[in-house]
């Protein structure tokens, strides 16, 4: 299925639709959900950075009428989005530990699950915060994939020996050879999430689990929003909903799957960051907030973002 779309230089292009990367359904049956929308002066180094300032930036966006993904309709090459993401910039430490302490906290009842603590991969690792947290929880083996070169040279030293710079590949890795595999706020950035869970799969232990974390466009605050949403992006790949990240982890083989909201924990000021108001109102309200101290408070908000599970119990796929 094809498409025409207008450019930033009021030109047009032909856009091809693939199929769905989760349910393979074919594109005939993909619904529009958003148009292009990429306006090249806007681009910058934190353009494919995590925790930024929203750009509300995206590639032609269909859904899936099957399993409820909404897709980029053309992505570009692997090629070009491993450059993107290694030339990335960071400057999200902080929000990076606010993230991983509720991440901990959401995924804290698949621990008891896990036949033991042996072995964790985190795909999208960046500084390697959450490693350090499940080190101090008693896991060991710890290895993070991250493409991003400023991400790894903004971790302090104790963690860089985990983490390993470039894109996932499984063969990277022996088969059955971790007990827990993270995959937090990436799986939308990626060509092929159904590859990446299937491959997490292979890599899991029996009775390993595969935890990840995605943004719900069908939950109320995004609905709400809708194009002026944080998750509307140009790095996103597809967004998940409900029902299309239960798919993928059905389709990758995985059993007892667990999907469930879970509220994130950040400064004021970085609420602020994400909120869709007007540039002059912004920087009103965050004077303010810097002026009072306010800024720095810590509030926990259900921003519809998704914690699922999945255990390697059932024949491979």
């Amino acid at each position: 299925m094809t498409a025409e779309v207008k450019t930033g230089q009021s030109e047009t292009r032909q856009v091809k639709t693939g199929p769905c990367p989760v349910c393979g359904a074919p594109p005939e049956t993909a619904a529009p959900f958003l148009e292009e929308s990429i306006d090249p002066a806007k681009m910058s180094g934190f353009s494919y950075a995590s925790r930024k300032t929203p750009e509300y930036m995206s590639h032609r966006l269909v859904r899936c009428t099957s399993c409820d993904l909404v897709y980029v309709a053309d992505p570009p090459k692997q090629e070009a989005l491993a450059e993107a993401y290694h030339q990335a910039e960071y400057d999200s430490a902080e929000e990076a530990a606010d993230a991983a302490s509720a991440y901990i906290r959401a995924m804290a009842p698949a621990f008891a699950e896990l036949p033991s603590r042996k072995g964790v991969l985190e795909i999208g690792s960046g500084t390697g915060v959450l490693l350090e947290r499940l080190q101090a929880l008693g896991f060991d083996g710890l290895v993070g994939i991250e493409p991003s070169a400023a991400a790894i040279a903004a971790a302090p030293a104790n963690r860089r020996p985990w983490l390993k710079e470039g894109i996932f590949h499984e063969g990277d890795f022996e088969p059955e050879s971790f007990d827990l595999i993270c995959c937090f706020m990436t799986l939308e950035h990626v060509r092929d999430p159904l590859a990446v869970a299937r491959s997490a799969y292979r890599l899991l232990r029996p009775g390993g689990a595969f935890v990840t974390v995605t943004h719900d466009y069908q939950s109320p605050v995004n609905r709400l929003l809708g194009a002026k949403s944080p998750i509307i992006d140009i790095e996103h790949m597809q967004i998940f909903s409900d029902a299309s990240i239960r798919t993928l982890f059905q389709r990758s083989g995985f059993s007892r799957i667990t999907a469930r909201p879970f509220r994130n924990r950040y400064a004021l000021n970085y609420w602020l960051r994400l909120a869709p108001l007007p540039k002059g109102l912004k920087a009103l309200v965050a004077k303010t907030l810097s002026s009072t101290g306010l800024g720095r408070l810590k509030l926990a908000v259900n921003v519809g973002n998704t914690l699922a599970v999945g255990f390697r119990d059932d024949a491979r796929p």
